[in-house]
């Protein structure tokens, strides 16, 4: 390749590349968090115009404080892309809702099933969480962890989930996957929504199931991202099977070293693991590496 050809790529690289990172597996480590080297080289990246951002199934009630020491200037594809957060102003920029004759849809199956789902609908920039009836115990301890965060609500009596007030844009279960096995084939064969389900990265044994308006992907929402931003390139990270398909829309699909077997096999290329600064690494040496 000619010199000119090359400096031509790094200018590509370092102004129109856009980096998303799913958060728990591969920019979290095993101690769900950020640790101080990915916020200090992440940082250095933003701050010399690289446009990077997350996304992730968590909601900006967690997210936010995660990464706080980042400062992310670009929209968080929140809940796996239904949500994007504007951290800057701290609110909703874009919502794909679920359709209130889906969210009935979706609720008949899942306790026809013995599941009682969580609904998150949002209300300015909070999000109230909708639940009645019994939950696990992993349920139990994801709302007792969550309990008094600044952006989120908790409603766990609420009579009639399916016609609670604000936009519905999550219906969520975490529990025993073979006993969310059925639900799931049930919903992807007969009602019209988008169906994440997988496993607990701590635990195999426990699924988690999401419900979003039909066509809400992590992958979709990078591919809108990209093109709002111009980006010509984009660089996707991931650990967990629900991160696949944005691993396969993106020009370099990069699998986390404790990635599921067949996330890299769809990656073109696999890193260190989540507990090695990983993603931090690899875009610092991506983006400064013409320099």
């Amino acid at each position: 390749m000619t010199a000119p050809f090359l400096h031509y790529l790094c200018i590509v690289k370092r102004t129109e590349t856009l980096y998303v990172s799913d958060l728990d597996g591969t920019l979290l480590g095993s101690d769900s968090a950020v640790s101080e080297a990915t916020a200090a080289g992440l940082g250095r990246v933003i701050e010399a115009g690289g446009l990077f951002t997350v996304a992730t199934a968590r909601t900006p009630a967690t997210a936010t404080g995660l990464l706080q020491g980042i400062g992310i200037r670009l929209p968080m594809l929140t809940l796996s892309g239904a949500g994007w957060w504007d951290n800057v102003n701290r609110r909703y920029t874009h919502i794909e809702a679920i359709p209130p004759a889906v969210v009935c849809a979706v609720a008949d199956v899942m306790e026809r099933h013995g599941v009682n789902p969580f609904v998150y609908r949002r209300h300015g920039s909070l999000l109230h969480t909708y639940h009645h009836g019994e939950m696990s115990e992993v349920e139990r301890r994801f709302v007792d962890e969550r309990r008094g965060l600044p952006l989120k609500r908790f409603f766990l009596d609420e009579d009639d989930i399916r016609h609670a007030g604000g936009e519905a844009i999550l219906m969520f279960s975490h529990r025993d996957y073979e006993q969310l096995r059925p639900v799931v084939e049930e919903l992807r064969a007969g009602v019209e929504c988008q169906v994440m389900f997988y496993h607990d990265i701590v635990d195999p044994t426990i699924g988690l199931l999401e419900v979003y308006a039909s066509g809400c992907t992590k992958a979709n929402a990078v591919c809108r991202l990209a093109r709002e931003l111009g980006a010509r390139r984009i660089v996707t990270f991931g650990d967990n099977r629900n991160d696949i398909p944005m691993l396969s829309v993106a020009t370099v699909g990069v699998a986390m070293g404790n990635a599921f077997p067949e996330v890299k096999a769809a990656a073109t290329e696999v890193t260190g693991t989540n507990d090695e600064d990983s993603v931090a690494r690899w875009i610092e040496r991506d983006f400064f590496g013409g320099q």
